[in-house]
């Protein structure tokens, strides 16, 4: 049993972080830029967005250690910010339909929970849509944590006045630089100092959604 939902976690995390990844692409596409579209990568089968790390390892890890912070990422769909439309607020705008999506999913199927047993949903599926919920409200408020490489960093700097926006845009290049060893780094230190008040933010909104 315990084996099954582990998977099932998995399984929501996966379609939930290529859901956020594609939401990238199709306000990308939208505001001007093809990239994604031509690329393959406007679509929900997982097999172009599956990250070997991101998407299975891990979150494997995480979930079988117990880990507070449950987080994981597809494969970044190409993106080039200099064909949008709006090159003021484009870049912002693309980095917040991510976790957009992922809060329209999790305010969905928290709707789902909250009325569904009057309308004939059974247990199982409540219990579903409760853990799509609460792994999509996470996902989406994580990734606004202003922090590069996630995309509430990008939402900020498109806020800032230019020369505050070209000094992150600076501070950014320098993260991401360090590949991964920087996500790694940022990681172990929110799950040791703002984990436990990350989370019970979570829940308290999971519990408004849902009405616990």
């Amino acid at each position: 049993m315990a084996e099954a939902n582990t998977v099932l976690i998995l399984v929501i995390l996966i379609f939930s972080v290529i859901a956020h990844e594609v939401a990238h692409g199709y306000a990308a596409n939208s505001l001007g830029d093809p990239t994604a579209r031509l690329a393959g990568r406007l679509t929900l089968n997982p097999l172009p967005h599956i990250d070997l790390i991101g998407s299975v390892i891990l979150p494997t890890l995480l979930v079988l250690s117990g880990s507070p912070i449950l987080f994981g990422w597809a494969k970044p769909v190409p993106y080039n910010p200099y064909n949008l439309k709006n090159q003021r607020w484009g870049d912002g705008l693309v980095a917040v339909a991510g976790s957009a999506t992922n809060i329209l999913l999790a305010v969905v199927f928290g709707l789902i929970v909250r009325f569904g047993s009057t309308i004939g949903f059974d247990a199982t599926a409540l219990s579903l849509a409760a853990t799509i919920a609460f792994i999509n409200l996470f996902l989406g408020l994580f990734n606004l944590v202003p922090f590069p490489p996630l995309d509430g960093f990008t939402v900020l700097r498109s806020l800032l006045p230019w020369r505050l926006s070209s000094g992150l845009a600076r501070f950014e290049h320098q993260i991401r630089g360090a590949g991964i060893f920087s996500l790694i780094l940022f990681l172990l230190v929110f799950s040791s100092v703002f984990a436990g008040p990350f989370f019970s933010l979570v829940v308290w909104i999971f519990g408004f959604l849902i009405g616990g």
